[in-house]
């Protein structure tokens, strides 16, 4: 399969079936979702796949992304899209040494789950300002995640939680989350949430 990421750079794309990418018109209805907020961000992305979501950040700017992916042979796909991605920020016209720091770029091979619950102490002082939500469809995974994410102190108070899922069997917000309306991009919804603390809408 053919990936390319906005601006044309091709990236590699996972053997066989085991990963969906995310399509381009929902990555570009996401960026566009996201414009004001993308640049300087720290972005976390659970269950990347083949990275593309977290290459498109990146390419807009992002200081910090963290992505995760259980497959041991999907997370070396993500990690070499990640590192080409930031090699050729690095390098393009434009780009003068010291102007600014270069962005972080990680992937971790591990269970989304058990990395939001169970990591190293010192990792849970680290607060991001978007949060990706995409894991295999079936597997129920949006509520447990999201939970996780809440309970542990992942998302910025200001920072917003996407999730990417089925439109014909959308699954509901759990307990402390606020959500916007449906965003539905054929059989892709995409749903922002809130922490529901203040009572906050989201625009």
């Amino acid at each position: 399969m053919s990936l390319r990421i906005s601006g044309g750079r091709r990236l590699r794309s996972p053997a066989g079936s085991v990963a969906r990418p995310t399509a381009a018109r929902v990555r570009l209805a996401v960026m566009n979702l996201l414009a004001d907020r993308l640049r300087g961000s720290r972005w976390l992305d659970l269950c990347c796949g083949s990275g593309v979501m977290a290459c498109e950040v990146l390419q807009r700017g992002a200081a910090r992304v963290v992505a995760i992916e259980r497959d041991a042979r999907v997370a070396a796909v993500a990690r070499a899209n990640l590192a080409a991605v930031a090699a050729g920020l690095a390098s393009a016209p434009g780009a003068e040494a010291g102007a600014a720091p270069p962005p972080q770029a990680l992937v971790h091979g591990a269970d989304a789950v058990r990395w939001l619950v169970g990591g190293p102490a010192a990792r849970h002082e680290e607060r991001f300002d978007l949060i990706y939500l995409d894991p295999p469809w079936a597997a129920a995974l949006h509520g447990p995640l999201s939970d996780a994410v809440r309970l542990h102190g992942w998302l910025d108070p200001q920072g917003l939680l996407l999730w990417e899922c089925p439109t014909e069997a959308m699954p509901s917000p759990p307990e402390g989350w606020i959500a916007s309306e449906p965003r539905r991009y054929g059989g892709t919804t995409l749903l922002l949430l809130q922490p529901w603390a203040d009572d906050r809408a989201i625009r």
